[in-house]
């Protein structure tokens, strides 16, 4: 096809030289005309059948692929396609030209290559998050890993095609700049393989709520990345962790009372010692009135009197033979009322109990679980609960112990004077 344009070129006057020169130009505009028609056929055509068909169906995963523009980067290899194989013909002899224009086709296509695999690694990262597994196991930081072997190996084609070597000539002598790699990738190395220790052992996932006060961290998981894992607090901040502080040090994650069922209550109320006494028969008589635990004193002063009539006991006093307390009675209405509570989880541990006393009273702990463990309604349901006890406490001849305060020592001058 050179000869005959080079032909008819010397017929129509040209010289030797020139006629060698302008049937190679022509030849090679109509190559780029090819190449920009080969272009607008790929894009208006193809690409545009495609969407058609993707915009059609019911599945999910082809649309993530046309929302990321995989098909319109694969589209783009055609211009340097048509350039690359056609440049030959259209330069012949002209050896040097050819190169340049081929290694600048075939740049420009590993370029093309490279952003359709990380058009294609985020489309299928979308995908993936479609599945329920993607809240527990988060795969955004192999992604991640992925597309930086996709960005090295093309700077590797990219760098072989200027110097004319081989990418096994450049990749033997990456050895000797390991340590250097290692240097400049610290972090996504690090965090690379703390990414695969936290997916594997489902330590933590977007969603989970984790506490790690050395980062100022505590709230849900956002994302999880190659380096760094994104915490949205409580106050709306966020705070970003090095991926491999999630492995090298200790946090605290909620998931397991996220789906245990149930939030727990741990809450110790101090009472004045000084307030605890045997249980009268007035105030049986006013503690039988307590629906909650009338049956309970009806029983347990049948359980004493057997118990102490069988042992000849002097009723005379108090302290002979076995008597119910304020303190015990008590602690036997909060068990009973928290039994009855619509808010308490009863499949999930469930104490009211004595602590050690202290020079701050006798702390009486109720340890439950609430079933809402949204944190709102679950703060509420605390309040509520220790509202009432609070309230009921002096119903049972007890006090609630706490340190005196100016209003004390004022009422105590003021006793005094009088």
């Amino acid at each position: 096809m050179l000869e005959l344009l080079q032909s008819g070129l010397k017929d129509l006057g040209a010289s030797e030289d020139l006629a060698y020169y302008l049937a190679r130009t022509v030849a090679m505009a109509g190559v780029l005309a090819l190449s920009v028609i080969a272009n607008f056929v790929a894009r208006r055509y193809i690409l545009s059948v495609l969407t058609h068909i993707v915009a059609k169906t019911r599945a999910q995963w082809d649309d993530a692929i046309l929302q990321h523009r995989v098909l319109s980067h694969l589209a783009h290899l055609a211009p340097g396609l048509v350039i690359y194989l056609l440049t030959p013909l259209a330069l012949g002899g002209l050896d040097s030209a050819v190169m340049v224009i081929r290694s600048a086709a075939l740049i420009y296509l590993v370029i093309v290559v490279m952003l359709t695999f990380d058009a294609l690694l985020n489309a299928a990262e979308d995908i993936y998050r479609q599945f329920d597994v993607s809240g527990e196991i988060p795969i955004k930081g192999f992604v991640q890993v992925l597309k930086i072997a996709v960005y090295f190996l093309s700077t590797i084609f990219v760098i072989s095609i200027l110097l004319d070597k081989t990418p096994v000539y450049l990749l033997s002598g990456i050895g000797a700049m390991t340590a250097v790699l290692m240097l400049i990738f610290r972090d996504a190395i690090l965090g690379f393989v703390a990414g695969i220790q936290l997916a594997a052992n489902r330590m933590v996932a977007v969603g989970d709520w984790i506490e790690m006060p050395k980062y100022g961290a505590d709230g849900d998981v956002l994302e999880v990345t190659l380096t760094t894992v994104k915490v949205q607090n409580w106050d709306k901040t966020i705070t970003t962790i090095p991926t491999y502080a999630l492995i090298s040090e200790s946090f605290k994650n909620w998931r397991g009372m996220q789906e245990s069922g149930g939030r727990r209550i741990k809450r110790a109320i101090n009472i004045d010692m000084g307030s605890v006494r045997f249980c009268d028969e007035e105030m049986l008589e006013r503690f039988g009135k307590i629906q909650y635990i009338a049956g309970y004193i009806e029983q347990k002063k049948r359980e004493l009197a057997e118990f102490n009539h069988a042992g000849n006991v002097d009723n005379t006093s108090l302290v002979n033979g076995r008597r119910m307390t304020n303190i015990g009675t008590f602690r036997a209405y909060v068990t009973a009322y928290l039994e009855n509570h619509p808010q308490i989880n009863r499949d999930m541990t469930f104490l009211i109990r004595q602590l050690r006393p202290t020079e701050h009273g006798l702390p009486i702990e109720i340890y439950v679980f609430s079933k809402d463990q949204v944190w709102a309604n679950y703060e509420a349901i605390q309040a509520d609960i220790f509202d009432h006890i609070l309230a009921v406490i002096p119903e049972f001849d007890l006090r609630v112990y706490q340190n005196p305060t100016g209003n004390d020592f004022r009422a105590f001058q003021g006793s005094g004077n009088n």
